[in-house]
């Protein structure tokens, strides 16, 4: 069987390193002190903690949960409201 993805509208925000060089941090995306790559953007997801990573979309899902998505996919994915 195949499905297509209901229309749903979401808000975004790409990363960028420079916020976190500012302390101007999109909500929900906070830093974290790592083992192996010293402090990260982390955002705390429904599935667990995942790095931000440079570029990455920071979305806002229907139930205002918070995810990171990397360009690619998002530009695949999602088109301007």
């Amino acid at each position: 069987m195949k499905f297509r993805k209901k229309p749903v509208v979401i808000e975004a925000l790409q990363f960028r390193e420079e916020m976190r060089t500012k302390g101007d941090l999109p909500e929900g995306v906070f830093i974290v002190p790592t083992e192996s790559e010293g402090d990260m953007p982390v955002i705390h997801t429904l599935e667990g903690d995942m790095i931000v990573r440079d570029g990455d979309w920071v979305i806002t899902g229907v139930k205002g949960e918070k995810y990171p998505c990397k360009p690619d996919i998002f530009e695949m994915t999602y088109d301007p409201a």
